[in-house]
């Protein structure tokens, strides 16, 4: 992206991870995903919205208590009442969020632009007021007026604000359409920090949240396993390294972790991960093709963007209908049974025949099968 570039990232797992419909973490699964998000490496913890009641109240000030690195962030409405809720948790940072875009000021809030600029210096001077460290979550901004958004940003900035969330609330952008907004945003606000919030209604919170930076914006919001509303947000995984290996940008992430706390939080969401994942599947490492395998086999830059070992995985070499000699000959190596390419070259047939059959790759135990069966053949 030409000159360094500092990109800060921020994981709403606990927020907007556990809005997922059917999704409900316990405290110590809270704790125990925190602390991994923290160990990782994670500048921001967006953990909670206090407003919900004491049980929230009393998770937050579980996670406050640990004294994470990582900055512990509340989700507020932009009322006061909110964000005197956060402050009882002992948070030092709050994110007040207000609908921007005129369909939802008219149809979900039933208020006016102008009522919108005076409840954000309302509840802003507040909150900087009690030396919080304050982000302005803009819902809805991808529908918004850009002449009003950056007149918020201009208040958001005059009155004290830390940081700007452009959210893309209902997935709706596409990457060269978040460029140009989030252009547009920091030219005329340079001082202010801007957020990218991305959805992924369209598949595209990924490619949107890195368009974000392209375009200006310096913090990135991130769901492990891109948990979250409706298909969820731009994931942790895919953003850190899409962000390390498409754009140059080490965001100081401990890529190693990723596996475990994809994991983690799988389990925790009861939403099993996709062997597919892109990142942090299980499988996604798997080589069968032939001309793949050996390309693999030979140097795995031929076929691996990064190496598995990079966020946690392992490379596996499948036996297949697709397999070639060399993936053959390291499929028996991986169980511990050494063959020659020739032997691999004559059992290719029946390894082929029975993955067609089965519908599928081979386990271990059908190709000691196969083998077995090759040398009773020779004996007799």
């Amino acid at each position: 992206m030409g000159e360094e570039v500092k990109v800060r990232i921020g994981d709403t797992t606990l927020r907007d991870g556990e809005q997922t419909a059917g999704v409900v973490f316990s405290a110590r699964e809270k704790i125990a995903i925190a602390r991994h998000l923290d160990a990782m490496g994670v500048h921001e913890l967006e953990c909670g919205i206090p407003a919900m009641g004491e049980e929230e109240r009393a998770s937050i000030r579980s996670l406050v208590d640990l004294g994470l690195s990582a900055r512990l962030i509340t989700w507020n409405r932009a009322v006061i009442p909110d964000i005197e809720a956060s402050l009882a948790c002992g948070v030092e940072a709050v994110d007040i969020s207000l609908s921007v875009s005129d369909i939802m000021i008219e149809h979900k809030i039933n208020k006016s632009r102008e009522w919108v600029k005076e409840q954000l210096k309302r509840a802003l001077g507040f909150a900087k007021g009690k030396g919080l460290y304050v982000c302005v979550g803009g819902e809805d901004a991808s529908r918004a007026d850009g002449d009003f958004l950056v007149e918020l940003l201009l208040i958001a900035r005059e009155h004290g604000a830390d940081r700007f969330r452009f959210c893309d609330t209902l997935g709706i952008l596409e990457p060269f359409g978040m460029y140009e907004k989030m252009a547009r945003l920091t030219e005329a606000v340079p001082q202010l920090e801007i957020e990218v919030h991305t959805h992924n209604d369209l598949g595209l919170a990924t490619a949107n949240a890195l368009a974000g930076v392209r375009g200006g914006a310096r913090s990135i919001s991130t769901t492990v396993n891109g948990l979250g509303e409706r298909a969820g947000n731009a994931a942790l995984e895919e953003v850190v390294m899409a962000l390390k290996v498409a754009c140059g940008i080490d965001v100081g992430i401990d890529t190693r972790r990723l596996r475990g706390v994809s994991r983690l939080v799988g389990r925790a969401s009861n939403r099993e991960v996709p062997s597919w994942k892109a990142v942090v599947g299980e499988k996604v490492f798997s080589h069968e093709s032939g001309l793949h395998a050996d390309g693999v086999l030979k140097n795995p830059s031929n076929y691996e963007l990064f190496a598995p070992e990079d966020v946690g995985l392992t490379r596996h070499i499948v036996a297949g209908k697709h397999s070639g000699t060399s993936g053959i000959v390291e499929s028996y190596r991986q169980i511990g049974i050494p063959i020659s390419r020739d032997e691999a070259q004559e059992l290719m047939e029946k390894v082929r025949s029975m993955a067609q059959r089965i519908k599928g790759p081979l386990a271990p135990r059908d190709l000691l099968k196969l083998h077995e069966a090759r040398a009773v053949s020779l004996a007799a």
